[in-house]
């Protein structure tokens, strides 16, 4: 018979269900970015002690396996002095004339529409270590720092 009209089961025609990428690198956190994860974490936990079909648990799992994998690998950042841009910092910054404001946080806390932008995004690599006054050359063109706040 034609392998064309073989049909072992439906299983065999659902997309893969891979785990959630974790980022290369070390998983600074600030305070509340360590809350946040610890809060995901006891929360999908909670959930998992619930009755769940097997398809839900599968899921919960897949997530459960990465926020357990944050909350163990989490690294709270050093607590900034405001004097230069880190982790933990309000950043003002003048890009094409505008000004523009972010507060530079751990990847999972990352909000980058509230203005919460994650320590490895290209623009906030290219002020880490910069101090008020600096001009740095970011994605799109130079940024000027204008003032360096503890967030």
């Amino acid at each position: 018979m034609s392998v064309a009209f073989r049909r072992e089961s439906d299983d065999e025609h659902l997309e893969p269900t891979f785990e959630l990428p974790i980022p290369p690198g070390p998983n600074l956190v600030t305070p509340r970015g360590l809350a946040l994860i610890e809060a995901k974490a006891a929360e999908i936990e909670a959930q998992l002690a619930e009755e769940l079909t097997e398809e839900a648990r599968k899921k919960l799992l897949r997530e459960a396996r990465y926020w357990r994998s944050r909350a163990a690998s989490a690294q709270l950042a050093p607590t900034p002095d405001g004097e230069d841009v880190a982790v933990g910092t309000r950043v003002t910054f003048l890009r094409d004339g505008k000004e523009q404001v972010i507060t530079i946080v751990g990847h999972d806390e990352s909000e980058p529409a509230t203005g919460r932008v994650g320590f490895t995004a290209p623009l906030v690599r290219a002020m880490l270590g910069a101090v008020e006054g600096d001009e740095v050359e970011g994605p799109g063109g130079p940024v000027t720092i204008e003032r360096i706040e503890v967030a």
